[in-house]
This record gives structure tokens, sequence and C-alpha cells, in this order.
């Protein structure tokens, strides 16, 4: 009895809240005024509150609450996923749809290198808001990864490519400005993959997410700042981690790992004073592979000094081949890892390859980071790097700015020229404190007698003002991408031709 009287008051309980009271509040109101007049309106209206205090409204169950990324605040990608499944579990019955984009923020580990890892925090963080203020009210940002966003757009219409292509333009504006890190500039923009709903390749969330994060690899793969959109091919040519670390070593004996080479030309004559090899894979089916992706297996399979040997290798008989056939290539820049250039059989090992080609140690650039002689105090580094100069073979200080070498170890390694990290030429033709940052370290050079390289110029605008400014040489995508041995072949003359038309990037005088 006890039970059932319970049961009786939770229901009327339940009655006279919510809903329930408001739809059935008026005809009670006006039952009560037609039948007993107005004093026993007035009643009910005093009685009512006291009746409901006295039955109690019932607590409402709370939905759980959803999970937050600790760093950004942002949802996870699992609430993401979620709402991509329910639109387009309903997309038949409302018409409308939705798209995928993944947004990675690029020079992450370069950034928290040279800066340290509470800034690159504190960018994921700055990142986060200007994508969140880009987007309309109701699309949702999830952080996927370290430094990657994944975007799910509120239903739509229509998402097609070109609303797609204009929305990570937009994207992009906000994120190639300046962040603001314990009063420095630093910059850092981003690649992004996305999905059409044409082309999912399942009709889930997961799948939608998944194809948006391949077209953002393939993105990274053609280089910082590009935009891709998702297709079937993508997904076949999208190398798996573990195929690539089961078929490295092989690749690397057989030939598909190879370099290809990036022009750097002076900033006085427009001619090409050099060329950096850097390593590519060129795989038969999933074509070519950047070094990004199957680095680290060559690192874990303990294939670092033999992709160096490879490497050494292709560049100078390259080199003795454009030679051969009289196209002037001055130099060949090789990268050289702390580990191999600890190695004491290196100074040997370079020598004969260079007796192989009969070509001068001149002819070969040896680049070296510059966190390797700000950070390791190794006595066969230093004899070899002092070895390799008294040889002839040039010295470049590679990614200058970012590793914090003394000025003593730059004496002290013999160094011809810096390569200033592209971190201080971006926008440099637009940001004065960029401009002011390049000409302190272009001042300096000047001064102990170093030349000079910009590297990552992606812009005329930034190849200008470096002129201006009085860096020497250049080197990135305004004058070309890395190129394999035939289409570099092919690029040589195409520039020989337009050097005579082009006008003349003159230094600033004065």
């Amino acid at each position: 009895m006890g039970q059932k009287t319970s049961n009786q008051v939770e229901r009327i309980r339940e009655a006279l809240s919510g809903p329930q009271l408001l739809a059935f509040l008026p005809a009670v109101c006006l039952g009560t005024f037609w039948f007993g007049g107005e004093s026993a309106l007035v009643a009910v209206a005093l009685l009512l509150p006291v009746i409901i205090g006295f039955i109690g409204i019932p607590e409402r169950p709370t939905s759980a609450p959803v999970a937050k990324d600790g760093l950004t605040g942002l949802p996870l990608k699992a609430d993401l996923v979620e709402m991509l499944d329910q639109i387009i579990c309903t997309q038949d019955i409302t018409g409308r749809t939705t798209a995928c984009l993944s947004v990675e923020v690029e020079e992450y580990r370069a950034i928290c290198a040279g800066y340290g890892q509470r800034a690159g925090e504190q960018i994921v963080q700055m990142a986060a808001a200007r994508i969140v203020d880009v987007l309309r009210d109701h699309d949702l940002v999830a952080r996927s990864d370290v430094a990657r966003f994944t975007l799910a757009l509120a239903p739509v219409r229509h998402a097609d490519l070109e609303t797609l292509i204009q929305l990570s333009s937009r994207i992009q504006s906000v994120m190639v400005e300046p962040f603001s890190v314990d009063g420095m500039k630093v910059f850092a923009g981003c690649s992004i993959g996305f999905c059409l709903p044409s082309r999912a390749p399942a009709p889930d969330g997961a799948a939608f997410v998944e194809a948006a994060e391949r077209a953002l690899e393939e993105a990274r793969r053609n280089g910082a700042g590009s935009i891709r959109a998702f297709s079937p091919t993508t997904l076949a040519r999208s190398p798996q981690l573990e195929d690539v670390e089961a078929t490295v070593g092989a690749a690397l004996e057989n030939g598909q790992i190879v370099p290809w080479f990036q022009p750097q030309i002076s900033t006085d004559t427009g001619r090409i004073s050099g060329v950096e090899a850097l390593a590519r894979w060129e795989h038969p089916e999933m074509g070519v592979i950047a070094p990004a992706e199957f680095l680290p297996a060559i690192e874990d399979l303990g294939l670092i000094d033999r992709l160096g040997q490879v490497i050494l290798y292709h560049a100078l008989l390259s080199l003795s081949t454009w030679d051969a056939a009289g196209i002037d290539v001055p130099s060949v820049s090789v990268n050289f890892s702390a580990t191999e250039l600890a190695d004491p059989k290196l100074v040997d090992r370079i020598r004969w390859e260079l007796d192989r080609f009969d070509l001068p140690a001149s002819r070969l650039t040896i680049e070296v980071l510059e966190s390797v002689i700000s950070v390791y105090d190794n006595d066969a580094i230093t004899r070899n790097i002092l070895t390799l100069k008294e040889m002839g073979c040039r010295i470049d200080l590679d990614d200058y700015g970012t590793g914090h070498a003394s000025i003593a170890n730059i004496r002290r390694f013999a160094v011809n020229r810096i390569k200033i990290d592209r971190s201080y030429v971006t926008r440099c033709d637009k940001d004065r404190d960029q401009q002011s940052m390049l000409s302190a370290i272009l001042s300096m050079a000047e001064r102990i007698d170093l030349d000079t390289l910009a590297e990552g110029v992606e812009t005329l605008g930034e190849h200008s003002m470096l002129a201006q400014l009085g860096c020497r040489h250049v080197q990135g995508y305004t004058i070309s991408h890395p190129l394999p041995f035939d289409k570099l072949v092919e690029w040589i003359a195409a520039h020989e031709e337009r050097l005579a038309q082009a006008p003349h990037v003159g230094r600033r005088t004065g």
C-alpha cells in the first residue's frame, strides 16, 4: 500500500512539473473561475504553490559532462565523430550534410626545440582559439593530436570543393599571423586536409575523420602551407607505418631512396650557386615518400649512417654527371647527422668518394645542424669537421637561429656559411621585427666574414627583402621545390633562359 501511495505521489509530482503543468494550467484556471467564481480562482492561486512545495519538484537527469582537452579546452575527437555520425544518419531526412577537415600546426617540433615545450603549448592554445573564431557557432573543433585539430561542419545544405577551399584559406590566413610568445613573434602556419561528403569512403564519422587525416598527410608531403582534398587515390597512396618499417631497409639498398635537389641561387646574379641534396623515397606503388615518414624507421633500424653513404654517393655522382654534360652546378650540400660526424672513418670515406668521381673537395658542402655545435661536446666531431675544412670542403651551419650557437663555436668549427632558419624568413617583407632580426644576423655575419643563405623562402616579397638586406643566397619554394635529377636539369635550362628577362633584384644601397 505504501509503495502504491508513493507511486501516485510521484505521478502527481511529475504532472505538476515541467511541460504538463504548463499545458493544463490555463484550463484549470478557467474551469475554477467558471464553476467557483473569483474567490475560487484566488484560492487556487494561493494553494497551488503550497501543493507543489509540499510534493516537491523532481530532479531532472542531467547529461554526462563532455570530456575536454586539458590544454585547449576543446572537445575530444570522439565527440566530433559522434556529431558526424548524427548528421550522416539524419541527412536523408534533413537534407543537410557536413564535411570534415584536419589541420596541423607546422614547425611544432622546431618551435619546441628552439623556444621550449611551454612555447609550443602556448601556440597550440592560440591556434585553437584562432580556428574557433573562423568557424560558425555550431561547427565543432576537437584536438586530435599534439598539434593537430579536427573540424566538423554543422549541418549545411551544400559542402562543395569551393566552399572547403575557401574555409581552408581563411584558416590559413589567421594561422600565418605571428604568435606572441613571451614577447617574441613566432611564425607557424598550417597544412590542411579535408573530406567532402561525396568522397567519404564510408557513411560514418570515423571514416570521415580518417579520410581528412589522410588528405592532411598528402598535404604535408607537398610542402608547407598545402591544402589537399581526400580522394580514393589518397587512401591508396598513404603508406602504413608497418609497411615502411618492413621495407625501408630493402629500399635503401635497391636504389629507391635517392637524393632530390633543391636549387640555391645568388641574390647578386640570380644564377644557381649550389644545390642541397634531400633524401626522397621513390616508392613504386605509393609514389614519392617524404623523409618525415621514413626517417624514424631508418633511425630505429640503425641505418642513419648507411643513408648518409647512399645520399653522398648519389649526390657526387650527380655532380660529376652534370659536369660531363656541361651543366654548371657549382656545389652540392649534404646533411650529416651528429652520429655520422662522430664516426672516425667519416673523413676517409668522404675523401675516397671525392677521388672516385675526380671532384675537388670545394665542390662538397658539409651541412651541420646548429644544435650539433651548440650542444655536443665531442672531440671526434670537432676533429672531423676541422679536417674536412682543411681538405677544402665548405661548412654550412644549418637552421641558424634555433640552436643558440655562440660566435666562439662558429669560429671553433670553421664555419663558412650560416643558413638562416625559415622562422626568421617568414613574412620578413611585411614584419618589421623580422626585418630587424635579419638585419642583426646579416650584420653579424658580415663582420666576422661569414657567407649567408636564407632557407624556406616562399614568396617573391621575402626574396626581394632578403636581397635588399644583404643576404647572399636564397633557397625555398619560391625558387623551386626539391627536384629529381632529370627535372633539375630541365629547371636549370629554363632558369638560365629566364635570367635575361627577369628584373634584377639588387641589394640595398647606402
